[in-house]
């Protein structure tokens, strides 16, 4: 798969690792969908990368506002612009909370809002992205598209008070190989990245010097990761069409403690 003339959806995608990711298909000559709740941030960037990309938007568990955003990835530019051939799902929040806690059990309200954006968004964007890719024409390879999913290493190695965080990047985990089995009969490919600690907006909620500790916590490079690595990763896995069905670690090697 091709950035160049193509069109991709990218949610959470006005910054962090969507921003990134935004940026690097554009760059490769791609148009991009910034599938976002940010308004302010996603329409300046949309304005920075010019006619290439598109703002719109989206709440990931609104099947409406999901809706709109393939369209918008479809039709929205214009008659000479690439089919849609990817999604890749950055959308995602962070929920910290212990099972029983000083104050009584976790919410059952948190449990659910942090799978249901984690891993219901995810899902919902990726069932109406490959109904619009399947309608596509297959390129040379066969191929009608290429779908990324963004989970974490707490998928594998969660931490005390993660358990609705780890428990929705698992799902991810979990679903990538039946999503690529079942949609590989279209052409169209399922990959998931479970990055470590990344430079992105959450990480930017916690202290500095806890944030500096953490990135020297990873056995090497001894640092937090940046987003371009991980929309390097992207464009890599856009590119090679033997990559599906699995799921890669883009972490340094850490592994995390249990708190």
């Amino acid at each position: 798969m091709q950035l160049n003339g193509s069109t991709f959806i990218v949610t959470g995608g006005a910054s962090g690792l969507g921003a990134a990711t935004v940026r690097m298909v554009v760059a490769g000559g791609g148009r991009a969908v910034i599938a976002d709740l940010n308004e302010a941030e996603g329409m300046t960037l949309a304005r920075e990368l010019g006619a290439a990309a598109a703002f719109v938007r989206t709440d990931v568990t609104d099947e409406a506002s999901g809706r709109a955003a393939v369209v918008a990835a479809v039709g929205g530019f214009g008659a000479s612009a690439g089919p849609l051939r990817g999604l890749v799902n950055c959308a995602g929040i962070v929920h910290g909370e212990k099972i029983v806690g000083k104050d009584g059990p976790a919410t059952l309200s948190g449990f659910t809002r942090t799978v249901n954006i984690n891993l219901t968004g995810s899902f919902n964007l990726m069932r109406l992205a490959a109904d619009a890719m399947v309608k596509g024409a297959p390129n040379e390879e066969g191929e009608r598209g290429v779908i990324v999913l963004t989970a974490s290493v707490a998928a594998f190695d969660g931490q005390i008070g993660q358990a609705a965080y780890s428990a929705s990047k698992a799902g991810l985990v979990g679903m990538t190989l039946p999503a690529a089995r079942e949609l590989a009969r279209y052409g169209i490919r399922v990959m998931t990245i479970a990055p470590g600690v990344f430079e992105t907006p959450m990480v930017g909620q916690i202290p500095a010097d806890i944030a500096e500790a953490l990135g020297k916590s990873v056995p090497f490079p001894p640092r937090l990761g940046r987003p371009a690595e991980f929309a390097s990763l992207v464009g890599e896995i856009i590119r090679n069409p033997m990559l599906n069905g699995e799921v890669i670690r883009l972490d340094g090697a850490i592994r995390m403690a249990p708190r």
